[in-house]
């Protein structure tokens, strides 16, 4: 299995004594280490106006994290692309896919918190179409090599040729966060890779990965298991009281989340608010435990094919991205166990 990382930093807000940049420079010494311990990847994710200080500007943060790495897979998990001016947008980010040798993962969404959009003054009505619109010209803004215009009904460029070039052909990795099967059905006719959200129960985890590869396999295309990351929360628990704790803290963390993105009448339709908000729940989905408690649920993911797992670890606790890496990782280090192939019966013959 490949384990890669997901989550965010958080800046303070406070006075003139108050370092406000230290959890970014935690982020960055976190990173560093989860490269050491083996860990593949590192995908940040991009929020605003929250008030407790997510990252907001991702590509900037993985550019630190890219010059003091050398093998890291540098992940946006991800950048919404309607609040986004699309080839400015294109420029950065091959900006740090050239400067890291060609480790960028692009991962792009539509958004679904509503206190986002309105905060914009963007409609969330709008989103769909400013996500194609914006994608379309990511794309061309990354493979054309000659000047082309753009007039669309968001966004109008006239002459242009984006610079720099990036470094992987034709151009980074695109990733899509979904979950309603329609949306899964559509990444992957699109050829692009699938992220899987860590609210989500296990079975419900498998079901969408099965609705990707299906959909893959139906094209005609040859499934990759690395294709799909599922992020899943994790903490190496103490003992079961430390294990408790962390489960009443990540449904309060869930809960307030949730309040950010609902709509005013409270009915949102985005998969990402459709989790169960309880204790049973939000255990449920996370690899909190003993080593052996988490090498249970993985072993199920992989039984069923997930070879891609993103870990969100509580408040960048280096001690449990050491505990993973040291008591977890070294069972699913190999490849997957085959299945057991029955042996033929005998057949008993009358005399």
């Amino acid at each position: 299995m490949k384990f890669g990382l997901f989550g965010s930093a958080q800046a303070q807000r406070g006075g003139p004594d108050l370092d406000s940049g230290q959890g970014f420079r935690d982020y960055i010494e976190y990173n560093v280490e989860a490269e050491a311990l083996g860990y593949d990847s590192t995908f940040v994710v991009e929020h605003h106006f929250t008030g407790f200080g997510q990252v907001s500007a991702s590509l900037n943060l993985l550019t630190w994290v890219a010059a003091n790495t050398s093998t890291l897979r540098l992940g946006t998990a991800v950048i919404v692309l309607p609040w986004h001016n699309p080839v400015l947008l294109a420029e950065q980010a091959a900006t740090i896919d050239l400067l890291s040798g060609g480790r960028l993962e692009f991962g792009v969404g539509k958004g679904y918190r509503h206190n986002e959009f309105a905060s914009f003054c963007i409609p969330i009505e709008e989103a769909d179409e400013r996500f194609e619109e914006g994608l379309a010209l990511i794309l061309k803004s990354w493979t054309s090599n000659e000047r082309f215009s753009h007039h669309g009904k968001f966004w109008h460029f006239e002459n242009i040729i984006v610079e720099p070039p990036t470094r992987q052909k034709p151009h980074p990795p695109i990733w899509m966060a979904a979950g309603n099967p329609d949306s899964i059905r559509k990444v992957a006719r699109r050829g692009c890779k699938l992220m899987l959200d860590q609210l989500a129960s296990t079975q419900l985890a498998i079901d969408r990965f099965n609705i990707y590869k299906a959909e893959v396999e139906a094209m005609g295309r040859k499934f990759d298991p690395m294709d799909v990351a599922v992020s899943r929360a994790f903490f190496v628990a103490k003992n079961a009281e430390d294990k408790a704790r962390a489960i009443e803290a990540r449904l309060a963390n869930q809960t307030r989340l949730a309040k950010l993105a609902q709509v005013p009448g409270g009915d949102s339709k985005s998969s990402m608010l459709s989790f169960d908000q309880t204790l049973d729940a939000a255990a449920e989905s996370a690899m909190f435990g003993t080593p052996d408690e988490i090498a249970e649920k993985l072993a199920r993911l992989r039984a069923a094919g997930v070879e891609h797992i993103l870990l969100n670890g509580p408040s960048g606790s280096r001690e449990n991205l050491r505990a993973f890496a040291r008591d977890v990782m070294p069972a699913f280090s190999g490849p997957a166990p085959k299945a057991a192939v029955p042996r033929p019966q005998p057949q008993l013959v009358n005399s």
